[in-house]
């Protein structure tokens, strides 16, 4: 069984990333052998990231308990998907520090974006989360799912209306759980 978290990168107040959120874990749930998880991090209640030794060095020992706990949580997948805004042309703060917090957790699982925003569809935030998540030895997929205009695809009542999204989404989900299935082989050898 392959654990993938589906992890929402906005806390905005009326943020629309809960509707690809859910629609990615339920195009994940469809897969054989593979559990899904939504976390949103709005509802871990991080503080701003200020433990006094880095997550590559600190073996765990973390001074916030809030920090502690998202260690041991990211520590239970085998993969990610990062739904994330696109904010002046980059990624939520709040999303740089979740990530921040952990390393070792992170180490050697591979990771999907679903990005939205204007014209771009959310793209330049993930080119700048491809860095950092490489920094954290994580394995960026190439496919993605990026959405330019999203409310454009919001109808009066608010409903989603992805259809015109699975293109993207199938490639990436494939190369996701193929990275997943591959890389938590390696990690158990």
């Amino acid at each position: 069984m392959i654990k993938i978290f589906v992890i929402i990168g906005s806390i905005r107040p009326n943020r629309f990333g809960d509707k690809p959120a859910q629609w990615i874990v339920e195009a994940l749930k469809k897969q054989q052998d593979v559990e899904v998880e939504l976390i949103d991090i709005r509802e871990l209640q991080l503080p701003m990231f200020d433990e006094p030794v880095s997550p590559a060095s600190n073996k765990g020992e973390y001074v916030h308990p809030e920090g502690v706990a998202w260690a041991k949580k990211v520590a239970e997948a085998d993969g990610f998907v990062i739904v994330t805004p696109e904010y002046n042309h980059g990624y939520p703060p709040s999303l740089k520090n979740a990530l921040d917090y952990v390393y070792y957790g992170w180490n050697k699982k591979p990771v999907g974006f679903v990005s939205y925003g204007g014209i771009s569809g959310g793209i330049r935030a993930v080119q700048q989360l491809r860095q950092v998540v490489i920094e954290l030895q994580m394995v960026p997929i190439r496919g993605g799912v990026y959405i330019p205009f999203f409310r454009k695809l919001l109808d009066e009542e608010g409903a989603f209306h992805s259809e015109t999204l699975v293109p993207q989404a199938e490639p990436m989900i494939e190369q996701l759980l193929w990275w997943a299935k591959v890389l938590k082989k390696a990690r158990e050898a």
